[in-house]
């Protein structure tokens, strides 16, 4: 489940926090909103950012040999 969290600090900063997105594209999700929020002051990265996404495929290479035994 992909969530984003604020919190809204009394001085006025907003720290933001995005789960569940596998990958950077994180980045796109938020980049509105960060440009409405102002100046981004530093961003961390966490190790779902990192994760590479997992992709299965149902196609098999297959080779067959024959010997002339």
């Amino acid at each position: 489940m992909e969530t984003l969290e604020f919190i809204i600090y009394p001085d006025g900063r907003v720290q933001e926090k995005v789960t569940g997105i596998v990958g950077a594209s994180c980045a796109e999700v938020t980049a509105a909103i960060e440009a409405q929020l102002g100046l981004v002051l530093s961003h961390e990265p966490t190790s779902e950012y990192f994760a590479a996404k997992v992709q299965q495929s149902s196609l098999a290479n297959t080779q067959t040999t024959y010997s002339d035994w």
